[in-house]
């Protein structure tokens, strides 16, 4: 990646039946014991990534508070650039490094109101956020370890893009069905060598879920 090695973890809670969530509806499926496992990774890294989709529906504040830790820097790929103003991300920039990253779809409006926040704005890709083009972006500004958290959709893009280095899984003692759920991995993917690639590196069980580590 342009002489600057960058590391990407994948991480998520998925139910027994491989969903990690529902379309329009806010769903918990981690324990208060594997949210303070991921608060302490996310400590450990220079930058959480999700999208616009996680925030509109999640309303998330992508920090370190159940363990003592340094905050990561929130990245927010948002294609158009739309993210509310009223959303925790936005109102908390001010004191938590943010960055969103839109494309070149972005209007002039939304362009303009982002520029005029307490964060930074990168414009990466046409049509819509290149993550491939933005993990060196990213890594010549000092972002070199990443932690996505995002939705099935980015999940993908990024493993097709053989970007990911690692992937966390928590099973949770859960099932949703195929109603308006997302599965880990949303979208289309052609069977590939590379996802044959990934070892089982380490299972730790925690009273009724399962942390799973898979490894490039």
């Amino acid at each position: 990646m342009e002489n600057c090695k960058s590391m990407i973890v994948l991480s998520a809670a998925m139910t027994l039946d491989g969903k990690i969530g529902q379309r329009n509806n806010k769903v918990v499926l981690s324990s208060k014991s594997d949210k303070i496992r991921v608060h302490k990774l996310r400590s450990k890294f220079d930058a959480i990534l999700v999208g616009k989709n996680t925030v509109e529906q999640d309303d998330p504040l992508l920090t370190v508070r159940h363990v003592k830790g340094k905050n990561p820097t929130r990245i927010i790929l948002d294609s158009h650039g739309t993210i509310k103003n009223t959303s925790k991300i936005i109102k908390t920039a001010k004191n938590i490094p943010t960055i969103i990253v839109t494309s070149q779809l972005v209007s002039k409006r939304n362009f303009s109101r982002l520029k005029n926040l307490p964060l930074d704005v990168i414009v990466c890709g046409k049509n819509q956020v290149d993550v491939r083009k933005l993990v060196p972006i990213l890594c010549k500004k000092g972002i070199k370890k990443i932690l996505v958290e995002g939705g099935g959709t980015l999940n993908l893009s990024f493993l097709k893009n053989n970007l990911i280095n690692e992937i966390i899984v928590t099973i949770t003692p859960f099932v949703l069905g195929s109603e308006n759920s997302v599965n880990l991995f949303e979208g289309i993917l052609k069977p590939t060598k590379n996802l044959s690639s990934f070892k089982l590196k380490k299972v730790q069980k925690n009273t009724n879920e399962i942390v799973l580590n898979y490894k490039f």
